[in-house]
């Protein structure tokens, strides 16, 4: 599995970036004001300004670290499995439990859901982006070794996205035993997905 990650997630700590978790966490993204995370940055308003213009441009390099983290946490714990196909679907399953559990998501979907419906309805989100570009090179790894059928990586990517994108909305609709139980079928989805087709019976016509 490629060592390729969203750059944003080998970024260190930062203290304005970790006051904003602690804010969205308390009042969600709405209520979250540069002037509170300042004030738990123990910065002042204009340092804070002076590296990210508005609080939209704070809200994406949040959400771009915390959630690049999970593709990065995911690809760790898939990287030592020997079978390429087991590979990506632990990567996979992985990504998707990390994210529905999630702090940062479950607040979301708990205070401000509706701020979810754009990236559902009108566009791909940054972090969609960067699952589905490191999902696809998974994918192309993994066929190159004969583990998961023909196709192109990015499709396969983008229509697996597309499958467990629902999943991750209903997360909180969802007790923990129901939330295993669909992961568990979502990977017996996908695993039949990937698959490699099988040979065709030799023909015996001639014989």
């Amino acid at each position: 599995m490629s060592d390729a990650a969203p750059e944003s997630a080998h970024h260190p700590a930062d203290p304005v970036l970790d006051a904003a978790r602690a804010t969205v966490l308390d009042f969600g993204i709405r209520r979250a004001t540069l002037t509170e995370v300042a004030r738990r940055a123990g910065l002042s308003r204009m340092t804070v300004y002076r590296r990210y213009s508005d609080g939209n441009e704070l809200m994406r390099a949040l959400m771009s670290r915390e959630f690049g983290a999970v593709l990065i946490e995911a690809q760790a714990q898939a990287r030592n499995l020997t079978d390429p196909l087991e590979r990506v679907l632990t990567g996979v399953i992985g990504t998707l439990e990390r994210l529905m559990e999630h702090p940062l998501m479950l607040r979301l979907l708990e205070l401000e859901p509706e701020m979810l419906l754009p990236y559902l309805t009108d566009r791909v989100g940054v972090f969609q982006t960067q699952g589905r570009r490191a999902l696809a090179g998974w994918i192309a790894e993994a066929q190159q070794q004969g583990a998961i059928r023909a196709g192109e990586p990015e499709m396969l990517a983008e229509t697996i996205e597309l499958a467990a994108r629902g999943l991750v909305i209903a997360t909180r609709t969802l007790s923990a035993s129901e939330r295993a139980g669909a992961l568990a079928e979502l990977r017996r989805m996908l695993e039949c997905y990937l698959k490699p087709d099988p040979l065709p019976p030799p023909d015996r016509a001639l014989t």
